[in-house]
């Protein structure tokens, strides 16, 4: 099987002293697993020095008839020590998977938590296969780290240690030729490994290329058609396919290598002990018993090596893992708001919101809204318009506080936003997003969400008052139908019912986030007629991408590189034949074309 290139961490020492502070409450579990990884490999190691004595005693008494008791007696002994060591390994194991579980879970944990306490920039600059790579991939490195790769090496290096120390105390000739000849063969294994290095590293890389081909041409397959570019895309792929080819067959070769390459230093080993083992039995200076525990001690010497290297870029591994995981539990998270008691009840809120002279960025160096002030009236509609990158979601964000301002003041009923908690504003607002979000679960969950204790005939008036409660009913076990990925239903249906959580919420003031621009006009006029029962005697900001829907807006802001640079409403901003009007005509006159094309 091919070897992955290690990955090392930039901070080596670092990233392995924050794994161990992390998880030295499970020292006495580690500790206890490395003893009895020690002590069963102890009993491993005296094994064959009994075995040595039977031999001998077998080949010296064989004309003159064998001690059966002794026989039995060593045989007993030997039986012993392998069970036993059989049942500390056993013990050892279990303790090191029990560790190495908890650490996960507990990692991962920690993670979940870290995640909803960071602020909403960090997401900006991070993507989600970043952080599902870390609580999947990295985690599970980890455990196996802290518990298989550390008890590995202490396990083996005992193993190393008492092979060596017996073979030496058998015979001291013999350990030397036996050490000599094992290196040699580790020497051999080494060069091959440095050598065949870049071709599992280009294997990788090619295999990655040709992934990401794959995937560029299938999603593109429609353009491939149009454009005729299939040969151009057969010779692409031919051309790293070879490459690929080329490669792999190299790096397979060398990895097919490594395990008649371990067999070869082990048998060099044999063969050298067996002459050198053969020439001091004819001189009467060890018995034959010594060259069969000989072969037994060369094993387990030649084991722990390979154990050791894999085990140390384990290690390696883990210290990567621990440094992304750690760089991430350590990420500057939302200010503490526990000091805060100030608390608006959402049937105490009026709805009246102003912005006094925000300004913000999402990097300090690069200002998107250099000075924007607004007054908003309870239960007025306001309608906010303008190009991509005009800072339309971005106020909706500092409204919510996803972000802090970087100067101003945003004011809910004349209280500042920054002396509430940020869960105290989020209780306020309701919201319907252009991405509609269902999870898995029953419609009825999907509905009531995070809300308790919600009657029933509260749920069928909200999905009523949205037009979605007739196509409920017509699906099988209604509101009790649970959602998965497989669960065909439009795009408008989702909204309907997004628009219809947030009616049952019943929050005092709402955000409606360009929630008809993925849906056709028929829908639209469903969704639009919903949004108009929602927003009722409820302060509303509505994102606009199709102006027609926002005609009836108390107030619509125009807004362009992060300044309102028109107000007013619909009828009077086309009566200035400004930006607005602009924007509208274009629209229209796109939409005129559709429609008669």
């Amino acid at each position: 099987m091919p070897k992955h290139k290690t990955e090392k961490a930039k901070d080596f020492k670092g990233s392995l002293v924050k794994l161990m502070k992390y998880s030295k409450k499970y020292f006495p579990l580690i500790f206890c697993a490395i003893f009895l990884a020690v002590a069963g490999t102890v009993l491993i190691i005296l094994g064959p020095n009994y075995l040595s004595d039977l031999t001998n005693h077998i080949t010296n008494n064989m004309m003159i008839g064998i001690d059966f008791e002794f026989v039995l007696k060593i045989g007993l002994i030997l039986v012993s020590f392998y069970s036993a060591g059989f049942l500390l390994n056993y013990l050892q194991n279990y303790i090191t998977v029990i560790v190495s579980n908890k650490l996960s879970k507990e990692l991962r944990q920690d993670i979940s938590k870290k995640m909803n306490n960071i602020p909403f920039k960090y997401y900006d600059k991070t993507t989600y296969g970043e952080i599902l790579s870390t609580i999947v991939n990295d985690v599970d490195t980890l455990g196996y780290t802290i518990s298989n790769s550390v008890v590995t090496i202490i396990s083996s290096s005992a193993l190393l240690i008492g092979s060596l120390v017996m073979m030496f105390i058998t015979n001291w000739i013999m350990a030397f030729i036996a050490i000599a000849a094992t290196l040699v063969g580790f020497v051999i294994m080494a060069v091959i490994m440095a050598k065949s290095q870049k071709y599992f590293n280009a294997q990788q890389n090619s295999l990655a290329e040709l992934n990401g081909h794959i995937e560029e041409i299938y999603s593109g397959h429609d353009i491939v058609k149009v454009s005729n570019a299939n040969d151009e895309i057969i010779k692409n792929f031919g051309r790293i396919n070879k490459k690929l080819y080329q490669n792999a067959w190299k790096s397979q070769f060398f990895s097919g290598l490594m395990g008649p390459l371990m067999g070869f230093i082990g048998n060099f080993g044999y063969v050298a002990v067996c002459i050198s083992g053969a020439l001091l039995v004819m001189n009467g200076t060890i018995g034959i018993g010594s060259i069969v525990s000989f072969m037994i001690y060369i094993r387990l010497f030649t084991q722990p090596l390979s154990q050791i290297a894999q085990a140390f870029t384990n290690i390696q591994s883990g210290a990567a893992a621990s440094e992304r995981v750690f760089s991430f539990l350590e990420e500057q998270e939302l200010s503490d708001e526990s000091s805060k008691t100030l608390v608006l009840e959402p049937s105490q809120v009026k709805g009246n919101i102003e912005f006094k002279n925000v300004k913000f960025g999402y990097d300090e160096n690069k200002i998107i809204i250099p000075d924007f002030s607004a007054k908003v009236k309870a239960g007025q509609k306001i309608a906010i318009v303008g190009p991509t990158g005009a800072g339309k979601t971005t106020l909706v964000n500092l409204l919510m506080r996803f972000y802090e301002l970087n100067d101003g003041q945003i004011t809910i009923d004349g209280i500042p936003s920054s002396d509430l908690t940020r869960e105290n504003i989020h209780d306020l607002f309701g919201m319907v997003l252009q991405d509609t979000w269902l999870f898995e679960g029953t419609i009825k969950e999907n509905l009531v969400f995070n809300k308790e204790n919600v009657p029933d005939e509260e749920i069928v008036k909200a999905c009523e008052a949205c037009g979605v409660d007739h196509f409920i009913r017509t699906l099988p076990n209604g509101y009790d139908m649970v959602l998965d990925d497989n669960t065909a239903i439009s795009a408008g249906q989702k909204q309907l019912m997004t628009i219809a959580r947030a009616m049952i919420q019943n929050a005092p003031m709402l955000i409606l986030d360009e929630a008809t621009s993925s849906v056709d006009t028929r829908t639209e006029e469903l969704i639009q007629k919903a949004m108009d029962k929602l927003t009722k005697n409820r302060t509303s900001f509505v994102i606009a991408h199709r102006l027609s829907t926002i005609k009836n807006a108390d107030l619509i802001l125009v807004m362009k590189d992060g300044n309102i640079i028109e107000k007013g409403k619909h009828k009077q901003l086309l009566a200035a034949n400004g930006f607005y009007a602009d924007l509208y005509n274009s629209q229209f006159s796109s939409k005129y074309t559709e429609e008669t094309a």
